[in-house]
């Protein structure tokens, strides 16, 4: 499966990204989650395919985010989801 995706970020919460489709754009994301995430910031737009490469997310589980619900909220890594990230990056350890 390959989606044209824009990516925004959150005016109000660091490191909180939302995911949609360009075609549908913020159409499928509930008022409430608008409504505390803020004034979405167009930070991108890609092209997104199960093989496509994510710093954070498993881009499987956002094209079917995606699908389903009409968005993917990325939200930061806690300290120990951090640490576990640069764990398995790391080789020599």
């Amino acid at each position: 499966m390959k989606k044209l995706c824009c990516v925004y970020k959150s005016p109000r919460e660091e490191a909180v990204y939302l995911y949609v489709d360009k075609e549908e754009g913020l159409a499928r994301v509930p008022e409430a989650l608008l409504k505390k995430f803020g004034e979405p910031e167009l930070v991108m737009i890609m092209a997104l395919s199960e093989e496509k490469k994510l710093a954070q997310a498993d881009p499987v589980k956002v094209l079917k985010a995606i699908e389903e619900q009409g968005f993917y909220l990325q939200m930061p890594l806690t300290p120990e989801q951090y640490m576990m990230q640069l764990r398995n990056q790391n080789t020599k350890l």
